[in-house]
């Protein structure tokens, strides 16, 4: 099944949120200042970019393949450049950014190489790359997502790009420093209705009646009260030397 982006804009807008520990490693790991210039690949509807502005005072700029996530995007900020690309494929000369990064987006991205050179190429000389992915271990305990649906763990594992390989296309690109770290973040779910508007894509890869039986679950634990969750993400880190 082929998901339509354009179509879960407005439910990614309404539901997805940054993860706190992403975001100050972003800033701290990539010397985001006022001065930085960044640039953000598959962007969304810019929840992270416009963190990143906020937080540093960056100049920000964000492509996506998606014209939807970027409506939403462009509505709440006129202070980032947000437009339409691919990561492959990035339509800027070099030394043009002096921080590349991606969260959650490489496994939508079909030829990764290319990606990262072409990363490497658009940043300035000791500029940072960083793509925020996660790992099997991460796909196999996410709370309450794999809990709830454990359906979604085959499908993700199909699509999410083992770690190691992913570290062996950046050394293959020329990037140096690589490095990985793990994040988390722990949380109470008060509120089934992300799940039922299905803002996470995996929920639209999965027999509907897998759905309707973990939603029937989820909702029936909330009626108890919170749910502990814990959301997760594997940072992989690279520099141009």
């Amino acid at each position: 099944m082929r998901i339509n982006y354009d179509h879960l804009a407005a439910e990614y807008a309404r539901h997805r949120r940054v993860h706190p520990e992403v975001l100050k490693d972003l800033v701290a790991s990539g010397h985001i200042n006022s001065s930085s210039r960044v640039l953000e690949a598959g962007c969304g509807t810019g929840n992270y970019l416009l963190a990143l502005r906020e937080s540093a005072g960056c100049t920000c700029c964000g492509i996506d393949p998606s014209e939807g996530m970027l409506e939403k995007a462009r509505s709440r900020s006129v202070s980032a450049r947000f437009v339409q690309g691919q990561a492959e494929r990035l339509d800027f000369p070099p030394d043009s950014f002096d921080l590349v990064f991606s969260v959650d987006v490489i496994h939508h991205v079909r030829d990764r190489q290319a990606y990262f050179s072409e990363a490497r190429r658009v940043l300035s000389a000791g500029g940072r790359f960083c793509t925020v992915t996660d790992s099997e271990w991460i796909i196999r305990h996410r709370r309450p997502l794999t809990a709830y649906f454990p359906e979604t763990a085959a499908v993700e594992l199909g699509r999410y790009p083992p770690v190691p390989d992913l570290l062996a296309l950046l050394a293959r690109a020329g990037f140096q420093q690589i490095e990985a770290r793990q994040v988390e973040f722990p949380y109470l779910l008060t509120d089934a209705q992300p799940y039922r508007d299905k803002a996470f894509s995996s929920l639209h890869l999965i027999p509907e009646e897998a759905f309707n039986k973990g939603i029937a679950h989820l909702e029936q634990d909330l009626a108890q009260g919170p749910i502990a969750g814990v959301s997760y993400y594997v940072l992989l880190w690279g520099t141009k030397g």
